[in-house]
């Protein structure tokens, strides 16, 4: 996706990537445990995403390890996929994966191994120059959900939760193609839904539906606060306000 959604030349890329995190820092203390966060084209939604990405500066060395999360657009899927491969690649340099952990998440219930579904997904994809902006060294977990039982991406979830130096992405745009108010309408619904831990989403009102719904229901979900960062839709950053995609930023503390 690189020179589609987002720079193909470093320069450019990491340009951009200052530019949308410029004047977002924040002084917490702790980073959250996990980020959801939109993948738009950079032009749409970096700006909702970097939002939520700013929360990481105060910790980047600690946090070594990232289980990525979002649904499958270009292929069907049946359940969740973990590619064979060692590392992902963007005009940032190389991703390590985290080899022993995916294979340790294949044996999970609904877990395939499947390139195929990662080869042109942009939903995980558009994370990758943030995570390397924002973090020192770190492994990689990604992970495509297709027609996953929730239960099944609830226990993936609990699976992959280590401890500290942990840290769960959940990418997830929101309603997709309403007219400007309708969806600010619909969007601040599901927001309120999301924050109130809700297990039943479907996919008009969030196209990771099933990662979130699996998320919220995990066990290690119970008593955790969801902070709302940032809600708007495509009609406030670059596109006309008669067909719009919501973008919305959360934290999980």
């Amino acid at each position: 996706m690189a020179g589609l959604f987002y720079p193909a030349d470093a320069t450019t890329l990491r340009r951009q990537l200052t530019e949308l995190l410029a004047g977002r820092a924040t002084d917490a203390q702790s980073a959250p445990k996990i980020l959801i966060v939109p993948h738009a084209g950079y032009v749409y939604s970096g700006a909702t995403a970097a939002r939520a990405y700013a929360r990481l500066a105060a910790q980047r060395a600690r946090i070594t390890r990232v289980v990525l999360l979002g649904p499958a657009h270009r292929v069907y899927l049946k359940g969740m996929a973990v590619p064979s491969v060692d590392r992902f690649a963007t005009p940032l340099g190389e991703v390590a994966l985290d080899r022993d952990l995916l294979d340790r998440a294949a044996t999970l219930p609904g877990v395939v191994i499947d390139d195929n579904a990662h080869a042109l997904e942009h939903s995980l994809e558009v994370q990758l120059p943030f995570l390397q902006t924002l973090l020192d060294d770190f492994e990689l977990l990604p992970v495509v959900v297709g027609d996953a039982d929730a239960r099944d991406v609830a226990g993936l979830v609990d699976a992959l939760w280590g401890g500290p130096e942990t840290l769960l992405v959940v990418s997830t745009d929101l309603s997709h193609f309403h007219a400007y108010e309708a969806a600010r309408a619909l969007d601040a619904r599901t927001c309120q839904r999301i924050l109130g831990h809700a297990t039943d989403l479907g996919g008009e009102e969030a196209c990771g539906a099933r990662v979130l719904n699996g998320l919220l229901g995990s066990d290690h979900m119970r008593g955790r606060r969801i902070e709302l960062i940032e809600l708007c839709n495509s009609g406030d950053t670059a596109g006309d306000r008669g067909r719009v995609v919501g973008y919305g930023a959360f934290a999980v503390h």
